[in-house]
């Protein structure tokens, strides 16, 4: 059975931070690259950051560059998020999802606008940030 599961979200002040970790289990972990999306009220889900399967490159939404930074363990089947510098708008709750495309360079890949091809996903965790 696959899962993801987030967990790190909570109630924090502006400037404040939080690390996300997202333990994943059931399919070829390193094999995926892992983006962490996020979804506030009355508003679509957008990619945040993804990291590719060999954990060499990355991506990070401009709302968020210079703030959040993504890391992965293979050995652990887990990836962080560790934000910084937190603001009221980062108010959401935050998925993590896996996502494999067949590239030439596939492992050094994460597609973090192409939401609707990430195949597992999460149940997410509520971040907070208050002002």
């Amino acid at each position: 059975e696959v899962q993801l599961v987030e967990s790190g979200g909570g109630l924090v002040q502006a400037g404040g931070s939080l690390r996300l970790s997202c333990a994943a289990s059931g399919f070829t972990f390193d094999d995926h690259a892992i983006g962490w999306f996020r979804q506030a009220p009355g508003k679509e889900r957008e990619g945040v950051s993804c990291i590719s399967p060999n954990g060499y490159s990355t991506q990070h939404d401009d709302s968020v560059k210079g703030r959040f930074t993504i890391s992965r363990d293979n050995a652990e089947n887990t990836v962080y998020l560790q934000m910084s510098n937190l603001k009221p708008e980062d108010t959401a709750v935050y998925y993590c999802a896996a996502g494999l495309w067949v590239l030439d360079s596939s492992d050094w890949y994460c597609g973090l606008y192409r939401v609707n091809e990430y195949a597992y996903w999460g149940q997410g965790t509520q971040v907070t940030v208050s002002s």
